[in-house]
């Protein structure tokens, strides 16, 4: 059935039933903590409805407003920038740990803090990853079923398609959302079933394979990326430690694994711009040795850039690789969502800081000290950017021998 049969109320309510049944796929008694920007009102309302409907307990919302974040930049005090709300986030882990599902939703503005001073940025950003910490750990170890979508609002939709009046860039931003999210088709959990077999596949032939590392190569791109020891490709829909099966992004293109935190050598550059806590960073080139960033350079928000890597010792090293065709239907669509939810989905990419866990084999009952001899990274942020393009080939390696694996974007 084609979108155009589909209204947008309609569209908008298939969105959510997919979160709540293919992202999230809540358990009966389960509760569902929400967080999300004040104009998702309309697509929460929907979620909360398909969450109580599929026998969630309860459902509770945390509201965030760029207004009120950004005049935190315009007016708090200067030593301010160092606080965050530790005691929402312990709250948050508490529910985790309880037993709670997560649900973020995506769709500020992508540059909301340009201009603003990038080292109240960086500090407010730090104290914010300290305090979430033990929320993140559950997240990136996999041990809730969680899932984040996105919703189209006025000021992203204004950065995504700058030339349209406001109301044709929303309802364009909108319609992108629906079909990178399966929603616009006649069965969108069916057809996320079979787009999650496709994942699963990629994934076994790289588990079968055991490369020992991956060779990027293309215009200012040659990087080895050694692969953590009992590394795991995943991709799609995986059971977290809680035994729900989910899908934690929608949309989703990528199989990734774990590299090894001190194997990554050569230079690399970005593909597409990153968008960061509402800071622009394009142009971007960084230099490994030993798997550490010993050099790194931005055409666009290099400062920004710096600070991000002085967040932690983990911060210059990798926990992320993954690898995204260039015929995804993100990338063919040419839309540059300026949101890493799509843009990763657009292109292979890597991600700097903590590892996930759950790309590792029986990684129950390590300590962090033995995750990290097996090369799984440690930090306090995860930030994903785009390396991947028609123009880069990938090869496995093994043994020292190579297997292409990737030409021209494209899977071999």
């Amino acid at each position: 059935m084609p979108t155009s049969s589909f209204t947008h109320d309609q569209l908008l309510d298939r969105l959510a039933e997919v979160a709540v049944r293919t992202g999230l796929n809540i358990t009966p008694g389960q509760q569902l903590v929400i967080t999300a920007g004040l104009e998702a009102v309309p697509l929460i309302r929907r979620i909360t409805t398909h969450a109580y409907k599929a026998g969630a307990s309860l459902v509770t919302t945390l509201y965030q407003d760029d207004e009120t974040t950004l005049a935190r930049f315009h007016h708090a005090r200067e030593e301010s920038f160092d606080t965050a709300a530790g005691w929402l986030a312990n709250g948050m882990a508490e529910a985790f740990r309880n037993g709670a599902a997560r649900m973020a939703i995506t769709g500020g503005n992508p540059t909301l803090l340009k201009g603003q001073n990038p080292e109240h940025i960086s500090r407010a950003s730090r104290a914010s990853s300290a305090a979430h910490r033990p929320a993140m750990e559950l997240i990136t170890s996999f041990d809730i079923n969680w899932n984040i979508i996105a919703c189209a609002t006025p000021a992203w939709a204004q950065q995504v398609f700058p030339h349209l009046p406001e109301d044709e860039a929303l309802a364009a931003l909108w319609k992108g959302i629906f079909h990178a999210s399966r929603v616009d088709v006649a069965n969108p959990v069916a057809a996320w079933a079979e787009h999650n077999k496709t994942l699963h596949a990629r994934a076994a032939m790289l588990n079968d394979a055991r490369f020992d590392a991956l060779h990027f190569t293309g215009p200012g791109t040659d990087l080895t990326v050694g692969l953590a020891d009992g590394h795991l490709w995943t991709g799609g829909a995986e059971a977290a430690g809680n035994g729900v099966v989910c899908n934690p992004n929608i949309p989703t293109e990528e199989v990734f694994t774990t590299p090894h935190c001190a194997r990554v050598e050569g230079t690399v550059s970005s593909t597409k711009p990153l968008f960061h806590q509402g800071s622009l960073i394009d142009g971007i080139q960084v230099r490994f040795e030993k798997g550490r960033i010993v050099e790194a350079h931005a055409q666009k928000g290099e400062d920004v850039l710096q600070r991000i890597l002085e967040s932690d010792e983990g911060a210059r090293r990798i926990g992320e690789v993954a690898l995204v065709p260039h015929s995804s239907p993100i990338s063919q669509s040419g839309i540059l969502y300026q949101n890493t939810l799509f843009d990763e989905n657009a292109a292979c990419h890597i991600a700097l800081g903590q590892a996930y866990t759950k790309c590792m084999i029986d990684p129950e009952g390590l300590s962090e000290d033995e995750l990290i001899a097996r090369g799984a990274n440690h930090s306090m942020i995860h930030i994903d950017w785009m390396i991947g393009s028609g123009k880069i080939d990938i090869d496995g390696v093994k043994d020292g021998q190579r297997v292409p694996l990737m030409r021209a974007g494209e899977w071999v």
